[in-house]
């Protein structure tokens, strides 16, 4: 019998990682808020469902991949939101970025009703998702992650189970932390190697194989020279994982300067005008020289 998949959120990434699902056999529904972002799925045979309780009630597996804390808590534990709604034994695995102790509060009152709740963040921007060469960092109960495993492996290559619920949180605000200091070197190298008078596409052949080699310089640093700064993953969204990180470390009593810079350099990003930019976008206080 075909395994059934509720996927609610196909945004930039999302819609990729779903259509993956489909490729590999899974019959698919889909759920967002606005329909127009789901039509490429459903021309590809998924199914549309008016609401969540619609979608998730026949599923064996639920991914969600949402924007914010709040919409992660209000779809999943909201009136006829997915703990309420989904049949007894499915999986719950979202994909969102959001906070360690909601996904253990999710967890917690999935296991009440039966179900299996995993948090499962994801990264590799629109061009891992399009790849489905995701690392995706799995948070909850070991078996559960077994059972989900397979639809890991449609969506990423990467795969690691990192513990109890939450886990997977806070593997991604690890993450997080070193993407954003990242992002800050690497727009500032850019800058520099054009304030020099180097060709900068010619500097990236040299130092995106070295030590000084990452994804951001090899994926991003290319986009920031030819001006395009679309989203693979949105500046809002990177200041709501910044913060939440920044959250997290008070908690530890963990000081994060590094953190700190690049929260305070994204926070004038965004009043700019660039929240719906991608990450990349950072470029624009050296390019344009806001960074006085």
């Amino acid at each position: 019998m075909t395994e059934t998949v509720a996927f609610i959120g196909t945004g930039v990434m999302g819609k990729n990682m779903a259509g993956h699902l489909m490729d590999k056999g899974y019959k698919l529904t889909v759920y967002t808020r606005t329909k127009e972002k789901a039509e490429e799925l459903l021309n590809e045979g998924a199914i549309w469902a008016e609401t969540i309780e619609e979608a998730v009630r026949d599923a064996d597996f639920v991914i969600t991949m949402v924007g914010y804390p709040h919409d992660v808590e209000n779809i999943y534990l909201g009136e006829n939101g997915i703990v309420q709604s989904a049949k007894k034994g499915a999986h719950l695995i979202d994909m969102t970025t959001s906070k360690p102790s909601l996904a253990k509060t999710i967890a917690a009152a999935a296991y009440e009703k039966g179900l299996y709740a995993m948090d499962a963040p994801v990264s590799g921007g629109d061009v891992g998702a399009k790849e489905a060469r995701l690392a995706i960092m799995a948070g909850g109960d070991k078996q559960a992650f077994e059972k989900c495993l397979p639809l890991f492996e449609a969506m990423g290559n990467n795969i690691v189970y990192q513990g109890d619920a939450g886990s997977g949180q806070h593997t991604k605000m690890s993450n997080q932390i070193a993407i954003a200091a990242g992002m800050i070197a690497v727009c500032e190298a850019v800058s520099y190697a054009e304030k020099s008078g180097l060709d900068p596409e010619n500097v990236l052949k040299s130092i995106s194989t070295g030590a000084a080699g990452s994804w951001s310089l090899t994926n991003l640093a290319p986009r920031m020279l030819h001006g395009n700064f679309e989203p693979g993953f949105y500046v809002k969204h990177f200041i709501k994982d910044m913060r939440i990180a920044k959250e997290e470390s008070e908690l530890f009593g963990m000081k994060s300067p590094g953190l700190d810079l690049a929260l305070s350099l994204y926070e004038k990003l965004e009043a700019l005008g660039e929240e719906n930019s991608g990450t990349h976008a950072l470029y624009k206080l050296w390019k344009q020289e806001h960074l006085t």
